[in-house]
């Protein structure tokens, strides 16, 4: 079986995963397209040497028979419209994040999912298929440390431009680490305060930067997490889940070790892309491999897009306020409890 897959927004991640599924992957092909500028869309399908047709829109996508699956790689402001006309028509979804820009509209989401009576969407939280991430998740589900008491973890980038604001260290940046951290330790977050350490002079005016967040979990749980996105030296992504018997560590991405000039040294990326590209490739493979097998998408749901649109919405109150805020999550539905895990 080949999944025929609908693309909304040939941008750069769109024009990324559409080069993953047709060149790399097995078992997808790409037979729609559609962007707001439609020349792009069509240079899109050019450029790919794809046989897809190009649509007016994304609801006349969504209605296309010959559609299995939609990828929605638009504008995140578009985001929840485009995975409410695929859910309306049927088809299965594959959203990158944001799931949407709010979570109110995360929610209508839930509940049109609800409403079909089947699971159709998978968030592109790709950490989770991160061969160190799944390694650090199968550790604490064995329980080789006991139970997690704390976490630390880092989030750096060498510069951001000055577009970036100082919120979108949470709704950009921290999300990721919001969404693996609860999958990691099976626990929802119940509270979040936002620290100002000293100001990095490379950080534009408008920027506070780094930030500190505190969010504590239901069960008791302090996570400490540093996003720090002008720290100059690399991307550099840390973890260290602190349990009742042990310590956990995400393990370095591999690097060669070098003697030279009196130094032994490692060295340290400086593009996210390809910190994570492997993930971004087991991730849609896993997307089709489970419908395939299941009748289901097997990764991050859309309920877990509605956590993590309540908990940035949280942190960016934090950071405003100052004071510790609540993370006010509505009770899961039982249409999500059952959730597999990601596989690598």
């Amino acid at each position: 079986m080949t999944l025929k897959f609908g693309v909304i927004g040939t941008g750069a991640i769109g024009r990324e995963h559409i080069k993953r599924i047709t060149d790399k992957l097995a078992g997808g092909k790409i037979v729609a397209v559609t962007d707001v500028n439609l020349e792009s869309a069509k240079s899109a399908v050019e450029q790919y040497g794809l046989e897809a047709v190009v649509h007016e829109d994304d609801k006349a996508l969504c209605q296309d028979p010959n559609v299995d699956a939609v990828l929605v790689t638009s504008w995140g402001p578009a985001h929840e419209q485009n995975v409410l006309n695929a859910i309306e028509a049927g088809k299965y979804v594959f959203c990158e994040k944001p799931l949407a820009t709010t979570a109110e509209g995360a929610m209508r989401i839930v509940q049109a999912e609800m409403a079909h009576g089947k699971k159709l969407v998978q968030v592109g939280f790709m950490r989770r298929y991160d061969p160190g991430y799944v390694q650090l998740k199968e550790a604490i589900d064995a329980n080789e440390i006991g139970e997690p008491l704390m976490v630390r973890c880092v989030h750096r980038n060498p510069e951001v431009p000055e577009t970036y604001g100082t919120e979108m260290a949470v709704v950009d940046t921290l999300v990721h680490e919001i969404d693996v951290l609860h999958w990691l330790i099976n626990d929802d977050y119940k509270s979040v305060q936002v620290l100002y350490p000293k100001k990095t002079a490379r950080a534009h005016a408008g920027l506070k930067d780094p930030q500190i967040i505190i969010l504590e979990t239901k069960s008791g749980i302090i996570i400490n997490a540093e996003v720090f996105v002008n720290c100059h030296y690399g991307y550099d992504i840390q973890c260290e889940v602190i349990g009742e018997d042990g310590v956990a560590y995400l393990p370095e991405p591999a690097s060669i070790v070098t003697r030279k000039s009196a130094k032994l040294s490692t060295s340290i990326m400086t593009d996210w892309k390809d910190r994570f590209i492997d993930a971004y490739d087991v991730e849609l493979q896993d997307f089709m491999d489970s419908i395939k097998a299941t009748g289901e998408p097997n990764g991050p749901t859309a309920w877990d897009g509605y956590i993590a649109a309540v908990t940035t919405d949280a942190c960016v109150k934090a950071q405003q306020s100052g004071q510790k805020e609540d993370v006010a999550l509505e009770e899961k539905p039982a249409f999500y409890q059952k959730q597999a895990a990601a596989v690598n």
